[in-house]
């Protein structure tokens, strides 16, 4: 008797084994069917080996076999959907470990400045919004709410209110900056929320001001909530809409896993409600936001909000922590004093006290929950590296002291986010720790965020430490990627490019931006893959193309192997698929 096998060996599981064992022999049994069966292409199956392969099936959303086009078609039936590829790749469904598809999606619901141009463009948008915001003539006081501009549109990141009176008609406005940490605003807003020359910065925020002390209509941080208090309600509704529209925009980029990076409960609500409905085509982490004017006692209410919202689909098991701003607007905390800008001669601030930090971080760990820190500037990323450091400590001598294992094998699978600037001395602490270094590579070139916002305000020294991602990869830690989005693109394909040419998606006559720190694809691919499966802990069921594994795949319409480098981002997915279920097809096929 000989035995063939048709696949090559992947997890365990009864397709895995049906693949496997049937023999060929007179009575051989006939293999297992499948549902779908795509060949003719490459696929990137991104296992241990990083192998290759021609054909994938897949049998009630999970992958059955994996390998030749005649091997695999060994499992078509009457009843299988075949696709022929035509030389399309096939890759693992992408995971953004780092983006807001509520907010996102609710920001395209309203006056969105995203990918706006100059001032013109910008001002004729914001006036077409007033013009939209209601039916006939607006009252005085219909709010104009939306987000999206560019610090860099602005000297100094200031926009000021009276480009918005002017545009407005003296009507209250609230529109947040691309990253998120910034808010302009008008006159009419500014007097509604009781903000004149006489109100205090708040903590952990700024009002910025003209000479004469006025505030200029720009916030910082924490000064944002001031009039954000004020703005028209957000109902459920709205939030559940806006979430369907972030994750039918991602599956479009083939996003299939996502690392939701601030939920309240009022977001948990909407991820729930939404997956009720069927209608939730992603898998989700969502990291719970954790308070910085509170310690460790808050995290009773993440351990209630962890055991009620948690579902398939949907597992709120990080928390999230914010170690200070960022560095355009002055507000990320730094080993070195800003030499320009709104913050010369100070480090910027950190939001968390360094013993209440350490304090949060132990409780969490030892209510197993996983640590997503956001930190921008390198006093920031050592404060979050040395919690992890005193944290560990502390759970070692608890494990000693009462000579168990708490907290599993000391895998809390912690990540900080953004890591913008670094002390080269802390780059190999990440591998150290265990701690995931979470880039948005998208981030990672000479555009005039970096040009006149940032490296000014650093100095050539430190700006040579602007996102090191070679740099941390040749360290040997894990490297996952996110797009922040709506801050930047949702497109993983376009951060990838970026990560390796280190220029603009466009091209520039310029040579890369800190070459040496170039990523390569193979890296690139797996931290959106099989690494930010890894970090939400489902890399049993993502992250790879193997048998037993959930058909969580894209079909994408060229080769990312095989393009130039600066052509990847122009790559298009042409059909996304989760546990098998088609969630996104490009509407010519």
């Amino acid at each position: 008797m000989t035995r063939r096998a048709t696949v090559r060996a992947g997890p365990s599981g009864a397709a895995a084994l049906a693949v496997l064992l049937w023999a060929g022999c007179n009575t051989a049994p006939e293999p297992p069917r499948a549902d779908l069966i795509l060949r003719g292409g490459v696929v990137f199956t991104m296992d241990a080996a990083r192998s290759r392969a021609e054909a994938i099936a897949v049998r009630d959303g999970v992958i059955l076999a994996v390998g030749t086009n005649d091997l695999v078609s060994r499992h078509a039936g009457p009843a299988t959907r075949i696709v022929e590829l035509d030389g399309h790749s096939v890759l693992p469904g992408f995971h953004d470990s780092h983006v807001h598809p509520l907010s996102g999606g609710i920001e395209l619901g309203q006056c969105d400045l995203n990918s706006v141009g100059d001032h013109d463009a910008l001002f004729a948008a914001i006036a077409k919004c007033a013009r939209g915001t209601t039916e006939g003539k607006p009252a005085a006081d219909d709010w104009i709410v939306g987000g999206g501009w560019e610090l860099p549109a602005f000297p100094g990141a200031n926009p000021h209110k009276r480009d918005l009176d002017r545009i407005a008609a003296g009507r209250p406005v609230f529109l947040s900056a691309a990253d998120g940490h910034s808010a302009w605003v008008s006159s009419r807003a500014l007097e509604i929320a009781g903000i004149d020359r006489t109100t205090l910065d708040p903590p952990r925020g700024r009002i910025e001001r003209d000479p004469s002390g006025e505030p200029s209509g720009t916030l910082r941080e924490a000064a944002t909530e001031l009039v954000q208090k004020h703005l028209p309600a957000i109902t459920h509704e709205q939030r559940v809409a806006g979430l369907r529209r972030g994750i039918e925009l991602a599956n479009r980029f083939g996003i299939t896993s996502l690392i939701e990076a601030s939920a309240s409960e009022e977001i948990l609500r909407a991820y729930r409600d939404l997956d009720s409905q069927g209608a939730l085509d992603a898998r989700v982490v969502a990291s719970l936001w954790v308070d910085p004017a509170q310690g460790p006692e808050q995290v009773d209410d993440l351990l209630r909000l962890r055991a009620e919202y948690s579902s398939e689909r949907v597992r709120p098991v990080a928390a999230k922590l914010f170690a200070d701003g960022v560095i355009e607007a002055g507000t990320a905390a730094l080993l070195e004093p800003y030499l320009s800008g709104p913050a010369k001669g100070t480090r910027g601030e950190l939001n968390f006290d360094q013993p209440n930090l350490v304090a949060i971080v132990s409780r969490l760990e030892q209510e197993s929950f996983q640590v997503h820190v956001h930190a921008i500037g390198d006093r920031a990323i050592r404060a979050a590296l040395d919690a992890f450091e005193e944290a560990r400590r502390a759970a070692a001598a608890r494990r000693a002291a009462a000579a168990r294992t708490q907290n599993g094998p000391g895998d809390p699978r912690h990540h900080i986010a953004h890591i913008q600037l670094f002390d080269p001395a802390d780059i190999p602490r990440f591998r150290e720790l265990g701690v995931t270094a979470n880039f948005q590579p998208l981030w990672a070139f000479a555009d005039t965020y970096i040009t006149d916002l940032t490296e000014p305000v650093l100095g050539p020294a430190r700006s040579r430490w602007l996102y090191p991602i070679r740099s941390v990869l040749d360290s040997g830690a894990r490297v996952v990627g996110g797009s922040d989005w709506s801050v930047s693109s949702l497109n993983p394909l376009e951060a990838i490019q970026v990560a390796i040419t280190r220029q603009r998606l466009e091209g520039e006559r310029g040579g890369p931006w800190i070459p040496e720190e170039r990523a390569d694809l193979d890296s690139m691919l797996a931290a959106y893959t099989v690494n930010g499966a890894w970090l939400m802990r489902q890399e049993g069921e993502t992250g790879t193309l193997e048998v037993g594994k959930a058909a969580d795949l894209i079909v994408l319409d060229r080769d990312p192997a095989t393009v130039e480098p600066h052509q990847i981002g122009r790559i298009e997915v042409v059909l996304t698929l989760l546990a098998g279920q088609e969630v996104y097809r490009r509407p010519d096929r």
